[in-house]
């Protein structure tokens, strides 16, 4: 550690974070952003691949499955990985969903039919749920609390960029390599994250034991698959009165009375059923699962549309995608920020799942000749309907529930949605296969087909539309748009329910340090595994990065029935938080200027404040009841934004937490008094 020399001959060590050197800790979180960014990208680029997959493969009637195997079995992993990870170390579970995840990847991109293709995906999901919930439970690890805030927001963001860029590499990667470099590219990226994470992440030791919910994780992940399989196979492989069929729908329904029986009595549930007591939750799920539903159904299905009728190449169809998803991005992050600042949030569900139904009717609208003004427009009112209500049903499920519950609160709404998306997309492929099916058989009637050319080569491969004669392609075309577009307008009804349901949630007040969910936490197809400590420091982390400096000492000044100037405040207390303090060395190491830190300096010496031991200065007795009123005063503003959570009986862990990012916020170079820029970087002395 770097030491300074004084004036009097003492030396004193340089305040912690002077001079540290912080590079560890950003390689380290450079590779858990590589993790992220394979399991987000991984949920974008293979939508732009999927119809060349199928053409390849064969078996457009499976093409929902490559998604659905995929969000099924990291939906069923995330909360297995998150308590393992806290029992047996994050470091080496990291590790092993990294492996987990590239082996499926390498798989994926080796498969010979679609049935290894589903398979391989499925164990590419279950580690893609690793890397999710691990990565962000790191960061936790290796991150303060005060600086939280600002490491999600790169996750976020990976996120956002995930979203806009996956639809255009995987088309890039189908249209100029192969579609198997969709799981390929996978490879070098988790290999580097995979050396780097060995190398430079070090966390703490810590094990914490938890009384794991197996059968309820085995129970939900089975109920899920049975509901999955009727929707994807009743009407197609076998008759919906079929004994298959009626079979499988029983066991579903044996299976989750029996989930919930397990789950009011496990110890830590998966889902806790106490949760359903809450209406808010209640409604929330059940608009989130639909959210899922329409989101992942329209995106799994309109590449299809895109490449097939549309005639555009897989890159092209990436670039279409765009409208859809900047108005998901723009209208999630507009609504959260909003309810956030002002507190009202129910227009949002209620607008968001309007302009939702009448997207999906948009998108019934869309025919062969449909001009991409035209479609980008369609594109663009869905993804905004659907932003609208991702931020806000997150937030409000957390404003819903007592502290104790808000992790799993989060988690259960986030998984409902991940359960609608797998249902989505497989009643999106029923239906979709079903009409293909009848309408090819109509429009082929009769007719003079190619050697090697029929209704059913051409529903499993469209690249036989090439082969039929001019005069018989715009029947086949015309099937295939309706089939999808007709996709749409089935989903409406559903998107109806939901609209219906927002209109009974109640607006109950916002508590202070509920604030907008980050894109983790929206845009993610598996849900969020976070305690409902770690989810109060993210909230309480933002709260703070987000807030001006000034206005943070004015408050806490104000609050401590004091007349100083903030930037005095943020003196005394830095000067209580380190034991000293040398003006022109303060000004040199932080953001504020010289002139506004020798005003401050003069007037804790005239009000008594503090004293001159050389060129340091030094709180007096009177200086440390002021700094420690002021401390008071920081951690009492904290407490209020708690709301109803801070109350006599407030757990030990949400103390520790206010005290600790009370301790952090007060008197740090970060926090500077004059304005809400971040401080430059403190430079090490020696």
């Amino acid at each position: 550690m770097s030491s300074l020399a004084h004036s009097d001959g003492r030396t004193r060590q340089n305040p912690p974070g002077e001079g540290a050197k912080g590079g560890g800790v950003l390689v380290s979180i450079g590779a858990l952003l590589l993790g992220m960014l394979l399991a987000a990208l991984d949920q974008t680029i293979v939508s732009t691949a999927l119809p060349t997959i199928v053409s390849d493969l064969g078996g457009m009637e499976h093409l929902s499955w490559v998604v659905t195997a995929y969000m099924l079995a990291s939906t069923a992993a995330t909360p297995l990985w998150g308590k393992l990870g806290d029992q047996y170390g994050r470091k080496k579970l990291f590790q092993i969903a990294i492996v987990i995840f590239l082996v499926g990847s390498a798989l994926c991109g080796m498969s010979q039919n679609m049935a290894e293709l589903i398979g391989f995906r499925a164990l590419q999901g279950l580690g893609g749920g690793g890397l999710m919930v691990l990565s962000m439970a790191i960061v936790g690890d290796i991150v303060p609390p005060r600086e939280r805030g600002k490491y999600q927001g790169l996750f976020g963001a990976v996120f956002g960029t995930t979203s806009v860029l996956g639809p255009l590499l995987g088309g890039l990667f189908t249209e100029h390599l192969s579609w198997r470099w969709v799981f390929y590219v996978n490879l070098p990226i988790g290999i580097v994250a995979l050396a780097v994470i060995a190398a430079a992440l070090h966390i703490p030791v810590r094990s914490k034991k938890h009384r794991i919910d197996y059968l309820g994780t085995f129970l939900i992940a089975s109920v899920a698959t049975c509901l999955v399989l009727v929707a994807s196979l009743g009407g197609t492989t076998w008759a919906w009165g079929s004994a298959q069929i009626i079979g499988l729908a029983v066991l579903g329904v044996l299976l989750a009375v029996a989930f919930v029986f397990v789950e009011f009595r496990a110890a830590e549930p998966v889902l806790p059923m106490k949760l359903f007591r809450v209406r808010t939750f209640t409604l929330s799920a059940v608009i989130s699962f639909v959210v899922g539903f329409a989101m992942f159904g329209a995106m799994t299905y309109l590449p299809t549309f895109l490449q097939v009728v549309q005639g555009v190449s897989p890159t092209m169809s990436g670039v279409h995608m765009l409208p859809m998803v900047l108005g998901m991005l723009i209208s999630s992050t507009a609504s959260g920020q909003i309810v956030s600042r002002t507190g009202r949030w129910k227009v949002f569900p209620v607008t968001g799942t309007a302009i939702t139904t009448l997207g999906l009717l948009l998108l019934h609208n869309l025919t062969e000749t449909s001009s991409t003004w035209e479609m980008s427009g369609y594109f663009f009112v869905f993804g905004f309907g659907l932003g609208l209500v991702m931020q806000v049903l997150v937030l409000i499920v957390q404003n819903a529930v007592p502290y104790e519950d808000l992790g799993v609160a989060t988690s259960g709404a986030t998984f409902f949605r991940s359960i609608g998306a797998s249902f989505g997309v497989a009643i999106f492929g029923t239906i979709f296969t079903n009409r293909l099916n009848s309408k090819l058989d109509s429009a082929l009637a009769g007719q003079q087909l190619p050697p090697g050319v029929s209704p059913d080569s051409l529903s499993a491969d469209p690249r036989g539309i090439a082969a039929l004669p001019a005069a018989l392609r715009p029947s086949v075309l015309h099937a295939y748009a309706t089939s999808i577009t007709d996709v749409f307008v089935y989903a409406v009804p559903v998107a109806l329910v939901a609209f219906v349901l927002s209109w009974f949630l109640r607006e109950d007040k916002l508590r202070g340090s509920v604030t907008a969910p980050d894109l983790t936490e929206t845009l993610a197809s598996n849900p969020v595994e976070r305690s409902s400590y770690d989810e109060c420091v993210r909230a309480l982390s933002a709260l703070g990065t987000r807030e001006g400096r000034r206005e943070i000492y004015e408050k806490i000044t104000a609050r401590a029935g004091y007349d100083l100037l903030p930037a005095a405040s943020w003196l005394v207390l830095r000067i209580n938080r380190y034991g000293w303090a040398e003006p022109a060395v303060l000004a040199e190491r932080s953001a504020v200027p010289l002139p506004v830190i020798i005003e401050a300096a003069r007037q804790v010496e005239e009000r008594g404040l503090a004293v001159r031991e050389g060129l340091d200065l030094v709180l007096t007795d009177q200086g440390r009841e002021v700094a420690a009123r002021l401390g008071a005063a920081r951690e009492e503003s904290l407490a209020e934004l708690l709301g109803d959570w801070w109350t006599a009986e407030r757990p030990t862990d949400l103390i520790q937490l206010v005290s600790e990012l009370n301790a952090q916020m007060c008197g740090s170079d970060a926090e500077r008094p004059h304005d809400g820029a971040t401080a430059t970087s403190a430079r090490s002395a020696s």
